[in-house]
């Protein structure tokens, strides 16, 4: 089993910032991960479909949003270079998903299904700790989100986004950001020059 490789060897990388792993358990993430490819503006998920996979992104970006019904699209989350993405509640309770998750660019992923995810709680108790961590992390930043969305200014969403996603806004269009915040393009716009140069 190749360990080795720079995808697999990232994924470990991330699971060791909580708990070291064994050999076996190395082995279990090469066995039961899988390496995937994803062309800029591909999906991993669609509307209507089950989550079938946790997905831990190597390299690239995604979003997951909605989609109201007069077409107007919502970002809910970014995901980037080590961190997760999927529809949580899809994913653990089998049923179909109200979101999708697009690639922003060419993206490089490791994904584990339900039952593999499962099988690694239920024999390695440290993968268990781990994906609590991980949703747990998930559940705040949610959790923050709909907070700053009921109590915030649109400038300290913006500042909160960037301190958050540091990295994010020289790689995203101003129409994605637009959409996490809930704003227009162009009041994003007004947000950033007020920022870079106060009144």
């Amino acid at each position: 089993m190749n360990t080795q490789n720079l995808p697999v060897a990232a994924l470990i990388k991330f699971f060791e910032q909580y708990f070291p792993l064994n050999m076996a358990e190395r082995k279990e993430v090469a066995a039961r991960f899988t390496e995937r490819s994803v062309k800029r503006r591909g999906f991993i998920l669609q509307q209507g479909d089950v989550a079938k996979y946790f997905t831990f992104v190597v390299s690239g970006c995604f979003r997951q949003y909605v989609i109201d019904e007069t077409g107007k699209e919502y970002n809910l989350q970014f995901a980037i270079e080590n961190d997760w993405i999927t529809d949580l509640c899809s994913f653990y309770s089998e049923t179909a998903s109200n979101t999708y998750v697009e690639a922003l660019e060419p993206s490089v992923i490791l994904q584990i299904k339900h039952e593999d995810l499962l099988y690694l709680y239920t024999h390695y108790h440290k993968f268990d700790r781990n994906f609590r961590i991980i949703v747990e992390k998930k559940y705040i930043d949610l959790q923050n989100r709909v907070m700053q969305n009921i109590s915030v200014t649109a400038e300290n969403r913006y500042s909160n986004f960037m301190t958050r996603y540091p990295n994010l806004a020289y790689r995203l269009p101003n129409i994605q950001i637009a959409s996490y915040l809930g704003i227009t393009p162009e009041f994003l716009s007004k947000v950033r020059k007020k920022i870079v140069r106060p009144a």
